[in-house]
């Protein structure tokens, strides 16, 4: 009785801990942002003064298409050395059509990121994008399987951050940020914090491309003495 008694306190604190995980608002490994404020920004190639930030919404058709369009262009930028991608993850499609796959499949991203595999998990989650209304992505076996598919991730620290939600309350908040900014519908891009063109209408990869070289100039003209 007493041992039944130790386990049924022990499971309700375990409860209660990864309830406080699941809100608590903590930013993924190598996250950056504003001083004093939260990190929302997962940047790859961090440092470079031209910077293109990226709100993308792991359900939404539109953030699929760009990054599979965009993908070879941002690659090159990347490897010139002219430009930084920080990756704003939002779920502006959970409340459309309705479920909790985005916040799922974002938070999972995030634990990728703690262990700097979010670009390739992403990469998996475009080329498994279910239809929007389809709410797949709450699965978290099937997010279980695209950390596989990625590579380079380890299994079971992965599927613990999961488990235990140590991303959604990071996720919520980037969501509410990215709503109270009025941004509107991702995926949204900024470059040095001025947006551009909504990217399935007026922008292509190669105005994309003169843009970020036009802005490396004028950084490097504003930099010299």
């Amino acid at each position: 009785m007493g041992l039944a008694v130790v386990c049924g306190a022990a499971g309700a604190v375990g409860q209660l801990a990864r309830a406080h995980e699941a809100t608590a608002v903590e930013a993924p490994e190598h996250a950056v942002g504003p001083a004093g404020g939260t990190k929302f920004d997962l940047p790859v190639r961090p440092t470079v003064p031209v910077t293109l930030t990226v709100y993308e919404d792991p359900r939404s058709p539109q953030s699929r298409a760009f990054a599979q369009r965009y993908a070879a262009t941002l690659s090159h930028l990347l490897a010139s050395g002219q430009l930084q991608v920080n990756y704003r993850l939002v779920t502006q499609s959970d409340k459309q059509y309705g479920g909790s796959g985005a916040q799922e499949a974002a938070a999972a991203a995030a634990c990728a990121q703690d262990q700097g595999r979010f670009t390739a998990f992403m990469d998996q989650v475009w080329q498994h994008q279910p239809a929007p209304a389809d709410d797949a992505f709450k699965d978290r076996n099937l997010l279980s399987d695209l950390a596989k598919k990625a590579g380079k991730i380890n299994q079971d620290t992965f599927q613990l951050c999961v488990d235990r939600g140590q991303r959604k309350g990071w996720v919520a908040q980037s969501q509410s940020d990215f709503a109270s900014a009025g941004l509107g519908e991702p995926p949204v891009v900024q470059l040095n914090g001025r947006p551009l063109p909504v990217p399935t209408s007026r922008l292509t990869p190669g105005k994309l491309t003169s843009l970020v070289n036009k802005e490396a100039q004028h950084v490097a003209a504003a930099a010299a003495p």
